[in-house]
This record gives C-alpha cells, sequence and structure tokens, in this order.
C-alpha cells in the first residue's frame, strides 16, 4: 500500500491518539448480548509464491494458495474485486475452497467508488452485492475506499449511496480527503454512519497520520496497519493497538477486522503473527486465530496440511 509511505520514518510520533470524542456516547448505544467478541486477521492477498515454505506448506500448488491462506488466516482484504466483480462461479469456489470460520472483506468496485455518481442510478451497486451475497454467512465486512479527491462536502452524496447499499450487507468507508479530518467534518461523518449502522476504516500509516482518526460508529471496527518492514516501531505500534482495541471491545465492539499491511506484501504475514500472539496474551476473552508460521528447514513448514 502506496498511500502514506515515507521514505524516512525516524521522525514519526506513532503514538495513538485519543478517541474521538462521540465514540463513548456511539458505542453505549450498542445492543447489549453476552457474546464474545470477535477479531479477525489477514492480509491483502493469497497468491504469494514467496510463502510457500513458511507461510504455505512446501510444495502447495497456486491452484490450492486460498486453501492454505484460510487454514492460517481467517480473513482476506479482498482487493481483487476493486478491479472486477466476480462471477458467480469464482464466488462459489472461493466460498468451497476457504473454511467455515473464514470471511471475505470485498473492496467496492472501482466503477463505483471512483465514478462521480457513486454507481448511484446504474446497476452496478445491486450487481456487485447480488455477486457478494453468494458468500453467505463468509462474508464479513465490505468496504468502499473513497479516492483521494472526495470531499467532505460531497457527504449529502455519499450518505444516497449508504441508503442505497443493502442494509443487511456489512460496510465500512474510507475516507482519505483531508477536508474529512478537518473539524467541523469528521463528526458529522461519524454521525452519518453511525444512524446508518455503517463502520468507518481506520489506517495506521505513518505519512498520513490524520487518517488515523480513532473514530468507532457501530459494533465492527475495521483497521489498516500499514507497517514499515518490521521496524521496531511495528511492534510497539501493535502492542498500542491491543490495549486500544481490548477497551472497545470492553465497551461493546463486537467485530474487529485487522489488516496489517507490509511493503510487497511479503512480510505481513510476519506482523499477522505477532499480532495474534500479543492479542491471545493481552485480550484473552477476544475470539480470534491467527498463523502459525515455520521457518526455513523447518519441517513443520512440510508436515502442514490442506487436507
Amino acid at each position: 500500500m502506496k498511500f502514506g509511505k515515507l521514505p524516512d520514518i525516524s521522525d514519526v510520533d506513532f503514538s495513538l491518539p485519543a478517541d474521538a470524542p462521540g465514540n463513548a456516547q456511539r458505542l453505549s448505544a450498542l445492543p447489549v448480548n453476552g457474546a464474545a467478541p470477535q477479531l479477525y486477521i489477514g492480509c491483502t492477498g493469497w497468491s504469494m509464491k514467496e510463502w510457500v515454505g513458511s507461510v504455505y506448506p512446501k510444495g502447495t500448488k497456486a491452484k490450492d494458495y486460498l486453501k492454505a491462506y484460510s487454514l492460517q488466516f481467517n480473513t482476506i482484504e479482498l482487493n481483487t474485486t476493486h478491479y472486477r466483480i466476480p462471477n458467480a462461479q469464482t464466488i462459489d469456489k472461493w466460498y468451497r475452497e476457504s473454511t467455515a470460520d473464514f470471511r471475505f472483506c470485498p473492496k467496492v468496485p472501482q466503477t463505483i467508488s471512483h465514478s462521480k455518481s457513486l454507481g448511484l442510478g446504474t446497476d452496478l451497486i445491486p450487481t456487485f452485492c447480488t455477486a457478494i451475497a453468494g458468500l453467505k454467512e463468509k462474508l464479513g465486512c465490505c468496504f468502499l475506499q473513497l479516492p483521494p479527491y472526495f470531499g467532505a462536502d460531497r457527504l449529502p452524496q455519499l450518505e444516497q449511496f449508504l441508503q442505497a447499499f443493502p442494509a443487511e450487507i456489512q460496510l465500512a468507508v474510507e475516507v482519505r480527503h483531508e477536508s474529512w479530518f478537518k473539524e467541523p467534518s469528521l463528526e458529522p461523518l461519524l454521525t452519518t454512519l453511525h444512524r446508518l449502522q455503517r463502520s468507518i476504516v481506520i489506517t495506521d500509516v505513518a505519512g498520513r497520520r490524520d487518517v488515523l482518526h480513532m473514530g468507532v460508529t457501530n459494533a465492527t471496527a475495521m483497521v489498516r496497519f500499514v507497517g514499515n518492514g518490521l521496524h521496531p516501531t511495528d511492534y510497539a505500534r501493535a502492542a498500542d493497538w491491543v490495549e486500544r482495541l481490548k477497551q472497545w471491545a470492553q465497551q461493546g465492539v463486537k467485530e474487529i477486522y485487522f489488516f496489517p499491511h507490509e511493503p510487497d506484501n511479503l512480510l505481513a504475514p510476519e506482523m499477522a503473527a505477532h499480532f495474534y500472539e500479543a492479542v491471545a496474551e493481552g485480550i484473552p476473552a477476544i475470539q480470534t486465530r491467527g498463523p502459525e508460521l515455520s521457518e526455513p528447514g523447518d519441517p513443520k513448514g512440510e508436515q502442514m496440511s490442506l487436507f
């Protein structure tokens, strides 16, 4: 992920900001139930031949990558849907080749998110939603990544889109234009998302600390964590995130999606594995699972089975 990347991070303050001011009120309105919070940890794709032998069993073929991926991770930031709407056969294949507890988080196609109309008045939204509905119970939280030029002045249009998007499909919205993070723009966005029971994406990246807005609008939170090649600050940041997610879970957040990004996606499994272990120790009440990686030459890399 190139958005917000910096060549030099030595002067970056990576500390997490305080929660958005309205979080406590929004979270207090969530329905109370006794279910344990769920944490989903995943990467941005499964087609990584470089993972064979460490993330995937030695000798894994490309056709089996999704199966191998879902045995290690319980979700994916599904970027392929940003470029094309998958057909029913593809959706069925994904469904059949993933584990029962797996959740797909499809990105809304750019023909919708990057169009002037946001797909309103066309058949793009129902076509996309009909397609991904084929994932059935494995459909997690979709996300709408708005382009950098989509400013806060277009909140009324975004609200129209949110009202047109099927209520039964979870959706998180990612905004990037600087105007959203200047007062008084953020709070109206969070209020609108809360009213319509939609989530907002939180991005933790070195070069754009404003998008780390720490707003939570409903019982589902989505975090995109952009690391810097397993720099020591990546681990310190992960520890801070464990504490914040623990706080949110105690306040009523029931579902969290956490997507580690690392350069070229190569080291994302290592960060995911570290984060999983930190969560298992720091938030024992949360339900989750994470990858168990093997080093080159480790017999575990050969003993792992896809069946």
